[in-house]
């Protein structure tokens, strides 16, 4: 392969510099950004990432490497694993074993990122039922140390009683928190930076994605991947909900772009929350 395309994101000392600026909240990547890069050469695409300035990730699997070897590469690029996903029939069915692979990368936090239901027809009975899986797993995860969060996908927003199905979800939730994806709150119809000020310490995770405007939106929890753009760019108040994380104690601020521009827009992103959290 030809890393000559690569060497353009390697920013200038300064630049690095500027990102690497110690702040309460920590700037990570959902590395689902770089699934297709990961394709080519996981090692390089690692190193790129480290390049960034980006130290804390997001995981979902280890590219066919062990654990050890997969731990073994992040710690060549100092790169920490801060949260491990566990799908829903994990979580309900073993989660012991998902607590097990946190601990043994050193992550914090173990995130689910789907609920199964028939697309289109998420209701009040698929929500309960999430609530009690999430609510006995969380409560495990609680007590070896680490923290649950559940990450919404826009469906959950459809109207219940005086609010909607992610309300019934969050006032139910006794031992989980969240991992706000702000792209998708608003896919959903719901304002991500109004439910920040509601909620700030149900939120030690953010993802940040922005949407380009004009992009319709969607309550089954599926949309256009090309409509990630650049943060603070789209139509997402992607600025306020950086500002109100910083004041609320938000942990970790994860970019995840989807598109097909993810390794040329993700460094601008970067860039973007350092500028809004040095203000």
């Amino acid at each position: 392969m030809n890393f000559s395309a690569i060497k353009i994101f390697v920013f200038p000392v300064f630049f690095l510099m500027l990102l690497t600026t110690v702040q309460a909240q920590e700037i990570g990547l959902q590395l689902y950004s770089l699934r297709e890069q990961m394709k080519v050469d996981v090692d390089q695409y690692h190193k790129i990432i480290n390049q960034w300035g980006i130290k804390y990730i997001e995981g979902g699997n280890t590219y066919g490497m062990s654990d050890r070897k997969y731990k073994q590469l992040l710690d060549k690029y100092d790169l920490q694993l801060i949260s491990v996903g566990g799908s829903f029939e994990e979580m309900r069915d073993n989660p012991q074993a998902v607590i097990e692979k946190a601990k043994f990368f050193g992550a914090k936090y173990i995130v689910t990122f789907w609920i199964p239901h028939t697309s289109g027809n998420f209701g009040e009975e698929n929500a309960r039922a999430a609530v009690e899986v999430f609510n006995r797993a969380g409560k495990l995860v609680k007590d070896a140390g680490l923290t649950f969060c559940y990450h919404p996908h826009g469906y959950e927003f459809q109207r219940y009683g005086q609010g909607t199905l992610f309300d019934l979800i969050m006032e139910s939730a006794e031992h989980f928190d969240f991992e706000m994806d702000v792209f998708w709150v608003k896919m959903g119809g719901a304002d991500p930076l109004a439910i920040l000020k509601a909620h700030p310490e149900k939120f030690p995770l953010l993802h940040l994605k922005d949407r380009k405007r004009g992009t319709p939106g969607s309550d089954d929890g599926t949309g256009d991947v090309e409509s990630n753009v650049v943060l603070g760019n789209g139509d997402i108040n992607v600025a306020g909900i950086i500002r109100e994380a910083r004041d609320a104690g938000t942990e970790f601020l994860i970019i995840e772009d989807e598109s097909s521009r993810s390794v040329a827009q993700i460094p601008q992103s970067v860039y973007f929350i350092q500028n809004e959290l040095n203000r």
